[in-house]
């Protein structure tokens, strides 16, 4: 069950430390700026009233750790977005995009009851529809490794899309939709660009171009 709707500006730093952690990153003050979009004196103040209330830890080096009451808390807020974003997506039929965007406005809307109906009546899935996993859930797939890596030629398969992606580049997730991106597309990297700053792709059998940069936020399954 989760703890509460993602309502108060301190459930909003929770989710973006619970999300940046598990992208592999370190959690600074800095980071959470450029993340959440605010300026380095505001996320200290937060930070210092989140230490007193014991979600954070934050060390010498100014890292930032969620304590066990804070990572309850951040990981009910997670659990929330993901369920609704898999609804819209796969009930309503919302674009992933459109359906992150929703997610975010109706998060606090709805209760816990509804949101645990909701996530029942669709079998419980185990990831949102961008392939992060619901927390709590194992997802299905192994280990994974960006797509910009893959040798060119080599079908691989899409499993999930990076937290930065969703949080910090919406536009992309539009861009990613619009060539058919999506977990379970199989995609073959038949060509790079000469300077590398774009590459084309073939996606389930229709040829587009994807930036770089867009490639390396996009996880695979090479099969191996």
């Amino acid at each position: 069950m989760c703890a509460r709707p993602a309502t108060s500006a301190i459930d909003r730093y929770l989710e973006s430390i619970f999300c940046i952690d598990g992208e592999g990153e370190a959690v600074r003050p800095g980071r959470l700026s450029q993340w959440m979009g605010v300026s380095p004196p505001t996320v200290t103040d937060a930070l210092r009233r989140m230490q007193r209330d014991g979600l954070v830890l934050i060390s010498k080096d100014r890292s930032v750790e969620l304590t066990s009451l804070g990572r309850e808390r951040a990981t009910g807020i997670v659990r929330r977005h993901r369920i609704l974003e898999r609804w819209l997506t796969d009930v309503l039929g919302l674009d992933w995009a459109v359906a992150d965007e929703e997610a975010d406005r109706l998060s606090s809307a709805m209760s816990d009851l509804v949101v645990e109906q909701i996530d029942s009546s669709m079998g419980a899935p185990r990831t949102c529809p961008h392939g992060n996993p619901i927390p709590g859930r194992k997802p299905t797939y192994g280990t994974l490794v960006p797509l910009v890596s893959v040798p060119d030629a080599i079908s691989v398969t899409v499993r999930r899309i990076s937290e930065v992606a969703e949080h910090e580049a919406r536009p992309l997730l539009k861009r990613l939709s619009a060539v058919g991106i999506k977990e379970g597309s199989d995609v073959v990297i038949v060509a790079r660009g000469g300077d590398e700053e774009a590459l084309t792709i073939v996606v389930d059998g229709t040829s587009s171009a994807l930036p770089v940069e867009a490639a390396r936020w996009i996880w695979v399954d090479a099969g191996t």
